[in-house]
């Protein structure tokens, strides 16, 4: 009887787990499939591709201009994932580590911060990106992540979980709070930082508001701006081409989780720590 109630189980479980992967897996795999598709296919015809095609792909990259998007795309995601790592564990470690007047009022500001939507302030922030020349430039593209409230509070908390002790011995042979913060306390938070390296990729690469609003010149768009203007031309004919720019879009985000995710997952229980 027990044994007979353990395999029900089971076996509930595995269709729930059937069931999940269907509702997340599906929508992508119908999209690939649908960017597989000949022109000669019809649209709705079928579920898989009769003959199989990368001819949407290449089209995307070609007359789309899709190769160049991506390229913007790639360079200020490799410029905000450093500097982000770097600013927001400068940030982090004094409020994790270091005692001094107001550290609370500070750390409250800085959450608080997170609560306020970007619209409010996306106007201003225009006003002075164009002021300051970075209008329609990489480093422009790049302000909205060199820093954010969720890295350091995300930092912070990894920090927390370091032993004093490691810390206290490294200032009795003489190092400063700069090596400590180097050499000490960044290898012990590896995790916390590939997993904020992951939600930076992610927040740079999906985002669509601000390279909106701070490209003018579609030399300067970014892949989620040249996949809004495709989607916009929308026609029957045309919804294999946006199919297939979604893939090129996703698959990136998708390589970088699939590579890092063992440390993402460690990295993300960090946040637990009670501080």
């Amino acid at each position: 009887m027990m044994k007979s109630k353990q395999i029900s189980q089971k076996l509930w479980l595995y269709a729930l787990m059937i069931l999940i992967t269907i509702l997340t897996v599906g929508p992508f795999l119908v999209t690939l499939f649908m960017a597989l598709k000949s022109a000669s296919e019809g649209i709705y015809s079928s579920l898989l591709p009769a003959s199989p095609t990368f001819t949407n792909f290449v089209t995307a990259f070609d007359k789309a201009n899709f190769g160049t998007y991506f390229l913007n795309t790639a360079v200020v995601t490799v410029i905000a994932i450093p500097l982000n790592l770097l600013f927001c564990s400068l940030a982090a470690y004094p409020l994790a580590r270091m005692d001094f007047k107001g550290r609370s009022v500070v750390l409250a500001l800085i959450i608080s911060t997170m609560m306020v939507p970007f619209q409010l302030y996306m106007a201003p922030l225009f006003q002075l990106a164009g002021k300051l020349g970075l209008q329609n430039t990489h480093l422009g593209l790049v302000v909205m992540q060199v820093s954010t409230a969720f890295g350091i509070y995300l930092m912070r908390q990894a920090f927390l979980r370091i032993p004093k002790e490691l810390e206290e011995s490294a200032y009795l042979d003489g190092a400063n709070k700069i090596k400590v913060w180097y050499l000490v306390a960044l290898p012990l938070v590896k995790p916390t930082l590939v997993t904020l390296a992951i939600f930076t990729f992610m927040g740079t690469w999906g985002d669509y508001l601000w390279p909106l609003l701070n490209s003018t010149e579609s030399s300067m768009y970014t892949l989620s701006i040249g996949l809004a203007q495709l989607s916009q031309n929308f026609d029957g004919s045309n919804l294999k081409l946006i199919s297939a720019a979604s893939i090129l879009t996703t698959i990136p985000t998708l390589l970088i989780f699939i590579w890092l995710q063992k440390y993402f997952i460690s990295g993300a229980t960090d946040g637990a720590v009670k501080g």
